[in-house]
């Protein structure tokens, strides 16, 4: 495995949904990268920011060193509590959205992002499909300058990265996640495979900080009581698609794996 002298580990911004997406989907990485000394952040759409949900964010980034909660502020689209008087996410005008998160891109400067995949992950709801389309469009417009002049200087991450399961591990998880459908890629399709059991135990501390989720029985839940061997085999590997924005392209698909290898496992 390179050492970080040789690749130095860039800078990442994760843009997740909801609390607790950034755990599940991109723990192990955001806490490879923090370990590493690089700089992490985590955007989060939905929820507000005087919420318990998005106190316990605040308790899972503390966990994988990455920062303080950075949110958009708009309402989950089957939870209106989750911010008061503010639009559903997916409803949202989509140049507003965009612009909250060039703002965001443009302070934090990230060499590379992540995000959801074109399905939204494995369950496929729609903040996390909305969230994955408002990344790819911020991503391009952070770079240019005359988008958006009032969010900042202009910045142009050099990769996206999108967390997403390809079709084999669907299929060897099915005894954990249950027979209900879950979205999934071709295994060729994939960029990057990162093992991130060095920083699994953080990664699910960051999960269960979630406690609310835990409580209800969503996907911390079922974490929670799983036995530690399932605990690994569900979260311990990392899968993703490497989406490059325009003008930042790496030629062939060669190059193209070689620069996700170094990218989210120099670390």
């Amino acid at each position: 495995m390179p050492t970080p002298e040789a690749h130095p580990v860039p800078s990442l911004l994760a843009v997740f949904a909801h609390p607790d997406d950034e755990s599940l989907s991109a723990g192990g990485v955001l806490a490879g990268h923090a370990a590493a000394g690089a700089r992490t952040g985590v955007v989060t759409t939905t929820w507000a920011a005087d919420t318990w949900r998005a106190a316990e964010l605040a308790a899972a980034l503390r966990i994988l060193g990455a920062g303080e909660p950075r949110m958009l502020g708009y309402a989950d689209a089957r939870f209106a509590p989750s911010a008061p008087g503010c639009v559903r996410f997916c409803d949202a005008p989509l140049d507003e959205a965009v612009r909250r998160l060039v703002v965001h891109i443009r302070e934090f400067r990230p060499d590379i992002m992540v995000t959801h995949d074109g399905y939204g992950g494995l369950p496929g709801h729609p903040d996390h499909v909305h969230t994955h389309r408002v990344t790819v469009l911020a991503a391009q417009a952070a770079g240019l300058g005359q988008l958006y002049p009032d969010a900042g200087a202009p910045w142009q991450p050099r990769a996206l990265y999108l967390a997403t399961h390809p079709h084999s591990a669907v299929a060897a998880l099915r005894d954990v996640i249950g027979t209900r459908e879950a979205y999934s890629v071709p295994d060729e399709q994939i960029a990057a495979t990162v093992d991130v059991s060095p920083w699994l135990e953080q990664k699910i501390a960051a999960v269960l900080a979630h406690r609310s989720e835990v409580e209800r029985g969503a996907a911390p839940g079922v974490i929670a009581g799983l036995p530690p061997a399932e605990q690994a085999r569900l979260l311990a590997t990392e899968w993703y698609l490497r989406h490059a924005p325009v003008g930042t392209a790496v030629a062939g698909t060669g190059a193209a794996a070689q620069a996700a290898r170094t990218e989210l496992t120099a670390c």
